[in-house]
């Protein structure tokens, strides 16, 4: 028994080699592929019922290679953390984040002693707007990578209003967690799977937007409750110590600023809404894209209009709020980029990357400097990293010693021979034993959902309720999974040992494996439209 909690590097990599132990035990097998158009676009899928045994690929020396082909397979997000990193860590020099912090410290002071809202709470108004935008956002379009960059503003602005880092990543990434578990529209899961089963894209819509309600509605419960009780008690969070750093980077938002405007911030947004009407001129109307519909509005003429007012407005008062306003209009861009036109990782570190460098042109740092804040930030953020790399070790393994398909293969056995709702359950609970080792969505619609589908046939269940069992067994262990470099990054960004979350996030993981599995019985007995 150890004396004391592995670090989260040893967890993972035990894990590394316990995965390894496996490829000497269990044989190897594999499923033929095909190539299938889903949704107009190739993708690999496995024929059902042509799974065959393979020679045995045991895996040795490779748990040592596993860090650097685990970098090779996720270098886009290595390097989207290392570049966020960088650019926020010059947004920090700029006390801009500072003036931010205090200034929403300074309205929940206000707000707070007004009548409803005192009753309330208005930290709870807040959080349940954020929690809310961000499971929307992971119910439509399958936010996930992208609250990386968000935890890095949520979190010093949860420790600050006296909560802790375990709130700051619950706004973004559980509340993003939440509504991918609970998706409507999301293409990457909702839209693979049917595609997959042969059923009409994003039909059911109904009763998955009751889901995403109710799933959504029981974790905002479980965070509220959470943060209360750290907020009336700071000493009963278990990263209390962890989250000096937050304190410690933030100390200055008490410390008075030099408010000030250079001509150099000026400049800054003139060069700015000159590239925006360059764009606005090439794209001037943007279809985004909300399931198989589409909304057609001038978004990037918007956007170059509003950030020309707010430019204006804030350089009046300081460049400290032109610098928040360019954070602000970086998100909007994101979004407006996410779900107009296909954004994906490289896109979003290149925004940010802009954001980092426009931030320093703003506040008068000279190239140099600018270089120097930029490599601090990647040097602070280097661990989240090298996390997520190791994590993709496990993946490399598992794939290498030739396993993965036989522990399907066996999983998929496994469910024959009992009733409907048995049959359905035991698809949910392999679903979630799958996604502990692939937290890809679309790879595990795609390696799952053509022999599910059929065997869902066979045993007279809605290929509708095949699935929700898939979309729910994705979503919750998301939250949970070591093998998961989103999580692992966004863990590492705030600074929170995986110990400690796994601690915390349990009990919560328990309930919502319960609610699935409850949410699952009106798939099988009720007549829901879509089903």
């Amino acid at each position: 028994m150890f004396k004391k909690i592995p670090h989260t590097y040893v967890i993972v990599f035990t894990i590394v080699v316990l995965c390894a132990v496996l490829t000497w035990i269990i044989p190897g097998g594999a499923f033929e592929r095909e190539n299938v158009s889903v949704n107009g676009i190739d993708r690999s899928v496995v024929i059902p019922g042509s799974f065959h045994y393979t020679d045995k690929n045991p895996q040795t020396w490779q748990v040592f290679s596993a860090l650097f082909d685990g970098f090779v397979d996720k270098a886009d997000i290595i390097v989207f953390i290392l570049i966020i990193g960088g650019a926020f860590w010059i947004m920090n020099e700029s006390k801009a984040i500072d003036v931010a912090i205090g200034s929403v410290l300074r309205f929940t002071g206000r707000m707070g002693n007004r009548g409803l809202i005192r009753k309330i709470g208005v930290d709870n108004l807040i959080f349940l707007l954020i929690m809310t935008m961000f499971s929307f956002f992971g119910a439509v379009f399958g936010m996930s990578e992208e609250t990386i960059a968000f935890t890095i503003i949520f979190v010093p602005m949860a420790v600050s209003m006296g909560y802790d880092s375990i709130v700051g990543v619950s706004l973004c990434f559980v509340a993003a967690a939440l509504g991918f578990a609970g998706a409507f529209l999301n293409p990457f899961t909702i839209g693979i799977a049917q595609g997959l089963s042969d059923l009409p894209l994003f039909s059911g819509l109904e009763y998955r937007l009751v889901m995403w309600v109710i799933i959504s509605a029981v974790g905002f419960a479980y965070i509220l409750r959470y943060a209360r009780r750290i907020n009336k008690n700071p000493g009963r969070s278990p990263v209390r110590e962890d989250d000096d750093y937050w304190r410690k980077l933030h100390s200055g938002t008490e410390v008075k600023i030099d408010y000030h405007t250079p001509a150099s911030a000026w400049m800054t947004w003139i060069l700015l809404i000159i590239v925006m009407v360059i764009f606005s001129v090439f794209k001037p109307m943007t279809a985004l894209s909300f399931g198989e519909g589409e909304l057609n509005i001038p978004a990037i003429p918007v956007l170059t209009g509003l950030f020309a007012v707010t430019g204006w407005i804030t350089l009046r008062k300081s460049v400290h709020f032109f610098v928040i306003a360019l954070l602000l209009f970086t998100i909007m861009y994101l979004i407006t980029g996410v779900m107009g036109y296909g954004w994906y990782i490289m896109e979003i570190a290149a925004l940010f990357f802009a954001m980092g460098l426009a931030t320093g042109m703003a506040m008068s740092y000279d190239a140099n400097k600018v270089t120097k804040l930029f490599l601090d930030g990647v040097r602070d953020i280097q661990s989240a990293a090298l996390i997520v790399g190791l994590a993709g070790g496990i993946i490399i393994i598992l794939q290498n010693g030739n396993i993965i398909d036989t522990l399907l293969f066996k999983l998929s056995e496994s469910i024959s021979g009992t009733g409907r709702l048995a049959s359905v359950s035991m698809m949910y609970v392999v679903q979630n034993l799958i996604n502990l080792v692939m937290p890809s969505g679309s790879a595990k619609a795609a390696l799952t959902m053509p022999m599910m589908s059929q065997f869902s046939d066979l045993i007279g269940v809605s290929r509708q309720a095949t699935v929700v069992a898939f979309q729910l067994g994705d979503g919750f262990t998301n939250m949970i999974t070591p093998t998961s470099g989103v999580l692992l990054g966004v863990l590492s960004v705030a600074k929170i040992p995986y110990e400690k979350w796994f601690r915390w996030v349990l009990p919560l993981i328990l309930i919502l494996l319960v609610l699935g599995f409850l949410l699952l019985i009106p798939t099988v007995f009720m007549e829901l439209k879509g089903f």
